[in-house]
């Protein structure tokens, strides 16, 4: 066994082999950007190299950047993760080169599978099914188009060289079928430095199931169970489990022995996945992935056993450390993906800093991959990714409550992210009753995204004692520095010189309880005797209330123990600003306390503007100045997080100019053309 590991990669990945090496007595290398030098994985590791600036191409895409910090650290062997280089032949060619052991499967493994065209051709020959399509060199576009009819629409257009739902599109009609290609093309590009594409059947109701196999230097395969990863969005998975509900003994042989042929034609070694889609009693193979899957944990959670352990070992020479039939499965395991992203929005990506970030305590039955701690930055450069909570018991029903659990246990603050929807997802009944398929989450969309509508009474009175709670930490801290700590201008009891003891607060909860911005409401806290209070709320309703705050926090918030009319409530309170959120019961409620004076000066906002959803890079402008367009017309291409967002125009109109061309890079919030509705449009 070599004795040091560079781990040429970043965030959770990076520390999740960390654990592993460290506990194995090897010395732990890390590698970082200029945005990752405070990052989790960098101040965990024995010693830390620079690559460069924050840009991937500059940074962990930088293979020179990355043998140099071998060479300096004296690593014996590169880990690289998933992502990135972990599926870049040359990378592995070249970590040979310079004398390094690379911990994944030969070069020649790598580029038989690096492309799905050839991968599907050597599938073919190795008796593996596949789904109807065309995998072939040649990429002219009338070609794939004709290639596309003679199939049969829906098809789906795939990236040859990547995964991760990156330059993949689902094309319903021809007329479509161009600009889906261009896009697809584009986003393949950017991802993979590879632009060619292949076109398939789309099947309509189909599971991805996938096996996880294992294959060493000495000739043995073996795989380790399958996994379930239908519950997709833009093709990526949000939800994996193991082993796939439904999944019986003649049907997890037959793909396994699929599998494992698909690993034996290409002299696999190491860790892979073979990815198949499954309709019915059919299943065809869709690709292999040559390195190490994000959802790996769940196999380990049912099998017992270390996956980057077995990597590591097979990379040093020794032999899988047991055989296929000393194999057990044991139980049900989930995996979910929190994400910075917005559901609402169609999953856009989104950014900002975790103002505050808990994760429920770990045990035997559930786990928390995360590369990232309260106080980071979620930045536009790498995925937005926060962290990966997995649970285990011993039956599907018991697991998902574990889930469930571990769901509501979870606290974000500071940007966007996919909780609320994975706590619903979780909780849906066709969810429970294992309905799975690629297409569950269009189909249940309603059902999944947040209830509209204003914040509830509760919500808003805890707004109230936040804000209550959040002065009297002030003035506590004001008296504790004041000579005259007995002076009443101190007190956290309401009192005014010539005034009542109340105040009128006015929180705007637009955004936070799913309402329309600009929904402001008012409540008067009027203080009792004996630390009570009695919130009287616009409409007429009165709360009496009694609050503490444990757990202050440095921005006014803390841990609120609340007595609301006689019943008792929970809830965290983060401030941003006059930003607040409210963390109850698992659910995040953002409100913002009304400033009055200010409010006038405030600029009057449209819904006619066509604005920058987040940081990104301008792609494509599709119009030129002067156009009239309609509603839902295409008028930018935006790239994120190496994603492709098209922007179209919020109703008819004329682009009056142009603000930015192809290549400008943008901030979130910007207006990206001058835009006049059809009733500014001049005659």
């Amino acid at each position: 066994m070599f004795a040091s590991l560079l781990i040429a990669n970043r965030g959770e990945i990076a520390c999740r082999i960390q654990r592993t090496a460290k506990r194995m007595g090897l010395r732990c290398i890390a590698v970082y950007s200029d945005a990752d030098a405070r990052a989790p994985h960098v101040l965990m590791a024995d010693e830390a190299h620079r690559l460069g600036p924050a840009p991937a191409r500059e940074s962990y895409l930088n293979v020179e950047a990355l043998l140099e910090a071998a060479a300096r650290s004296g690593a014996e062997a590169i880990h690289p993760g998933y992502g990135f280089l972990s599926e870049n032949a040359g990378f592995a060619e070249a970590c040979a080169r310079a004398g390094l052991v690379f911990v994944g499967p030969p070069p020649a493994a790598i580029r038989a599978m690096g492309s799905k065209s050839e991968a599907k051709a050597i599938m073919e020959t190795a008796g593996v099914p596949l789904v109807p399509g065309y995998h072939g060199s040649d990429q002219a576009p009338d070609l794939l188009a004709s290639q596309a009819a003679q199939i049969g629409y829906p098809v789906l257009i795939k990236a040859s060289a990547g995964g991760g739902g990156k330059g993949m599109r689902v094309v319903e009609r021809p007329e479509d079928f161009e600009a889906a290609l261009g896009s697809a093309k584009r986003e393949a590009a950017a991802s993979f430095a590879d632009d060619r594409v292949l076109v398939e059947k789309y099947l309509t109701k189909p599971r991805h199931i996938e096996l996880q196999v294992f294959a060493d230097g000495q000739g043995n395969v073996l795989h380790l169970g399958e996994r379930d990863c239908s519950i997709q969005r833009r093709h990526q998975k949000v939800i994996e489990e193991a082993p796939a509900p439904g999944m019986t003994p003649e049907r997890r042989l037959e793909m396994g022995e699929a599998a494992k042929a698909a690993a034996a034609a290409i002299g696999y070694v190491g860790a892979g996945t073979v990815e198949f889609i499954a309709e019915g009693d059919d299943f065809f193979f869709m690709e292999m992935n040559t390195r190490l899957q994000v959802e790996h944990p769940v196999t380990e959670m049912i099998t017992g056993q270390d996956l980057v352990e077995w990597q590591l070992k097979v990379a040093a020479g020794e032999p899988l450390p047991m055989t296929q039939e000393e194999l057990r499965l044991t139980g049900h395991a989930f995996e979910v993906r929190l994400y910075a992203e917005d559901p609402a929005r169609d999953f856009l990506p989104a950014t900002g800093r975790l103002a505050h970030l808990r994760f429920p305590e770990e045990s035997a039955q559930l786990r928390v991959d995360a590369g990232v701690r309260e106080g980071d930055e979620i930045s536009v450069h790498y995925d937005p990714m926060i962290a990966k909570l997995i649970v285990w018991d011993r039956t599907r029903a018991a697991a998902l409550r574990r889930l469930t659990g571990a769901l509501a246990s979870t606290e974000v603050v500071g940007t966007t992210t996919n909780l609320a929807f994975l706590q619903r997802l979780a909780a849906h009944p066709a969810f429970a009753a294992a309905d799975l398929d690629t297409g569950f989450i269009a189909k249940h969309a309603e059902a999944l995204q947040p209830e509209q509508g204003a914040a509830s009474d509760e919500v808003l009175a805890l707004a109230c004692l936040a804000e209550l709670l959040a002065r009297n930490q002030e003035a506590r801290r004001a008296a504790a520095a004041s000579s005259d700590p007995h002076s009443p201008w101190w007190s956290t009891d309401g009192w005014r010189l010539n005034a009542g003891t109340h105040r009128r607060l006015v929180f705007d909860d637009g955004g936070g309880g799913g309402s329309e911005a600009g929904d402001p409401r008012a409540a008067v806290v009027h203080y009792l005797p004996g630390s009570l209070y009695e919130i009287e709320l616009e409409g007429g309703r009165t709360l009496d209330a009694r609050a503490r705050m444990t757990e202050p926090r440095a921005d006014g918030g803390g841990r609120i123990e609340a007595d609301l009319a006689g019943r008792r409530l929970t809830a965290v309170a983060v401030w941003q600003g006059r930003q607040l959120t409210l963390l109850i019961d698992g659910a995040a409620h953002r409100l913002t306390l009304f400033d009055q004076l200010a409010a006038g000066d405030a600029d009057e906002t449209r819904d006619d503007r066509l604005v920058a959803p987040m940081p990104g890079k301008v792609v494509q402008v599709l119009v030129e100045a002067g156009a009239e367009v309609t509603a839902g017309q295409p008028l930018v291409v935006l790239e994120a997080m190496k994603m492709e967002h098209t922007l179209s125009a919020p109703s008819d109109g004329r682009v009056a100019a142009l603000r930015y061309a192809a290549g400008d890079l943008v901030e979130e919030g910007v207006e990206l053309l001058e835009f006049a509705a059809a009733e500014e449009a001049p005659a």
